[in-house]
């Protein structure tokens, strides 16, 4: 019997209701990448720009993942043609790609996800788990609706070009990044600054007219529910080694104290 896939991402985001919530997944650790599947967040994102992952551990992480709801994303660590070619073929159905400034990008971005003449993602199904070895059937034929394909807007420039990038097909939706953004406005540090979160929440109109979702990085709760009220229709709010060590500080505190300054 034919093996059925989960719906991508993208098609999750279309049919719910209610914003969508997820967390990072940093320590590259399957251990970790379970214990946030079981978390009832709505979406795992293993991040492979920021975070110490290849592909092998990547492969780990989504096998830990597989059992659990939710949908799990990749973060690439750039829009390159090999890089989202391997990590489709292990079987990834959602990916990020960061730092896309224009709509040249995102199209080059589009066409590395998609098998010709669509794209250019090289052909090797009958070998990829993305398939699962030739037992989902048509795979080759219908890959792209398997795939769903983010991109991360995080500068200046790509703010200027967001209606844009939002208009280019096989782009599935938008994430905005606050931190990185902050540091291209001259604001390192202050992602929750007045002209950044004013910047985000412009964008979310300019991406919602293009018909497409918008997303936001936001681990202070109060912004990303401010976030959500001006129209994100998915938030990332917490990350596995932020919980981690947080955690294991308020237990520090708690037990030994805070720290004291050496008398002289």
């Amino acid at each position: 019997m034919p093996l059925q896939l989960k719906p991508p991402f993208g098609h999750t985001l279309s049919k719910v209701k209610r914003p969508l919530y997820g967390g990072w997944v940093s320590a590259g650790s399957p251990v970790a990448a379970e214990i946030m599947a079981g978390s009832g967040l709505d979406l795992l994102l293993i991040d492979m720009e920021h975070a110490p992952n290849g592909l092998e551990s990547v492969l780990a992480q989504l096998h830990a993942a597989s059992g659990y709801p939710p949908s799990v994303m990749v973060r690439v660590p750039a829009g390159e043609t090999v890089l989202i070619k391997q990590v489709l073929d292990l079987g990834v159905q959602n990916i990020l790609v960061p730092m896309v400034s224009t709509a040249e990008q995102a199209r080059q971005v589009a066409a590395m996800a998609q098998y010709p003449p669509a794209g250019v993602r090289g052909v090797g199904s009958a070998l990829a788990r993305s398939g699962r070895w030739n037992r989902v059937k048509n795979y080759a034929n219908e890959a792209a609706d398997h795939i769903s394909v983010f991109v991360q807007i995080e500068t200046e420039q790509g703010l200027a070009n967001a209606a844009d990038i939002a208009a280019v097909e096989g782009i599935d939706g938008l994430l905005l990044g606050p931190s990185d953004l902050a540091a291209s406005m001259g604001l390192l540090g202050q992602q929750t600054h007045p002209d950044v979160v004013a910047a985000v929440k412009t964008a979310f109109s300019q991406i919602a007219a293009a018909g497409k979702p918008a997303a936001v990085n936001a681990f202070d709760p109060a912004a990303a529910r401010d976030y959500v009220e001006a129209g994100a229709q998915w938030v990332l709010v917490g990350a596995d080694v932020v919980l981690l060590a947080r955690g294991s500080e308020k237990l520090a505190e708690e037990f030994i104290g805070p720290d004291e300054p050496e008398e002289a």
